[in-house]
């Protein structure tokens, strides 16, 4: 089988869950003897192709000098993303590949594919769900319509994320969705001194809109009230803007809140020392950081919807969405009971092992499979 990969979330994305999730996908399916992939890449920024040294080149350094100035280190950037995406084409109009496999949303590709069959992969439906705030994003989600029409075959991450594609487009046929989990790539045994709090609660990421972070800490205000000793840790999404320092000044907990960025060999640490980890997302397409808290043994406490349940199974401690006094009684039976919390520590490693970057990659090639019978 051989795979044309398509480059555009190396173009947009310098990392991010998108971008990692095709680079672990690359990595194992480019181990089986019978796939071969082809990315028509000259450049990307992308960390997670940097981590794995795929696709560089003397272009990387040159950008990468510091003797270019920045006009023209953005100029040359500008330049060879486009050439990532004219080498696409190129390699779309020699029709020798098998299946095109598409990493984001831009339907650029279309008026080259031919006949050949091409597989999308359909991470969430937010945009759809949740379009007041997306009102500056004119395209993903007309976009994403049209490519999951013309797509062979649809691999969806969840079975949440296929039972939302039917909700909003129930014209789609459902027998070409496919259902392939993701995975996680947290190194458990890489745990390096970091300096934090002796009990704290942890939150990871993205705090704005969606991710419900404005509700998770007025719910945790009055258990760190009770406990001086306890403290909310928030890793990665930069420093606190001007609201949040003001929410959390007004709550009384301004010297029991923390924000930290990381580097990616710190965050087990942060996993692995935290009381318990806290997504209160209003909604995932899966929910990577949950696998990534289980996988270190840390218990999860997230909302009882969307992908949630798949993900973390009976190793979660499920709040009802929206609801404070229940996600301040789940924190707090975790916090007293060390028996329970030990309980749901051991269930998560367990959780965590049933997933793998193997099986994605070969549930992937599976789709791919299907797609190019379907063209035969």
């Amino acid at each position: 089988m051989k795979i044309l990969l398509d480059p555009q979330t190396y173009n947009e994305q310098k990392f991010g869950g998108i971008s990692r999730y095709h680079t672990e996908v690359f990595l194992e399916q480019q181990q089986i003897p019978s796939v071969e992939i082809e990315c028509p890449i000259v450049f990307s920024e992308n960390w997670h192709l940097k981590e794995h040294g795929l696709f560089l080149n003397f272009r990387n350094k040159l950008v990468d000098s510091k003797l270019l100035p920045k006009f023209l280190r953005k100029k040359l950037v500008k330049k060879f993303r486009k050439q990532n995406i004219r080498n696409t084409k190129a390699a779309l109009a020699k029709q020798d590949f098998d299946v095109f496999v598409s990493t984001y949303y831009d339907p650029y590709f279309l008026e080259n594919l031919g006949e050949k069959p091409f597989v999308l992969t359909l991470h969430d439906m937010i945009h759809d769900i949740f379009p007041q705030y997306f009102t500056r994003d004119k395209y993903t989600v007309a976009r994403k319509k049209l490519l999951l029409e013309k797509a062979t075959r649809v691999i969806c991450v969840s079975e949440n994320t296929k039972k939302d594609i039917l909700k909003f487009y129930p014209h789609i046929d459902a027998s070409k969705l496919d259902v392939v989990y993701l995975s996680q790539s947290i190194d458990t045994k890489s745990k390096v001194n970091v300096p934090l709090p002796q009990k704290y609660i942890l939150f990871v990421g993205n705090r704005t809109i969606y991710k419900n972070f404005i509700f998770f800490i007025k719910a945790v205000a009055p258990l760190l009230k009770v406990d001086s000793n306890l403290y909310v840790v928030c890793a990665g999404g930069n420093g606190f803007d001007n609201d949040e320092k003001e929410l959390i000044q007004n709550l009384g907990i301004k010297g029991q809140v923390i924000q930290n960025n990381f580097e990616d060999n710190e965050l087990a640490s942060y996993y692995s020392n935290a009381r318990c980890f806290v997504f209160p997302s209003e909604y995932e397409g899966f929910g990577i950081p949950v696998l990534e808290a289980m996988a270190c043994g840390c218990p999860v406490v997230l909302a009882n919807h969307s992908s949630f349940p798949e993900v973390a199974g009976d190793a979660g401690v499920y709040f009802e969405l929206n609801n404070p006094m229940d996600l301040k009684y789940k924190i707090s039976g975790l916090l007293e009971d060390e028996v329970l919390r030990q309980g749901f520590s051991h269930k998560s490693i367990e959780r965590a092992a049933k997933f793998s970057w193997q099986k994605t990659a070969q549930g992937c090639l599976e789709s791919y499979r299907k797609a190019i019978a379907q063209k035969a």
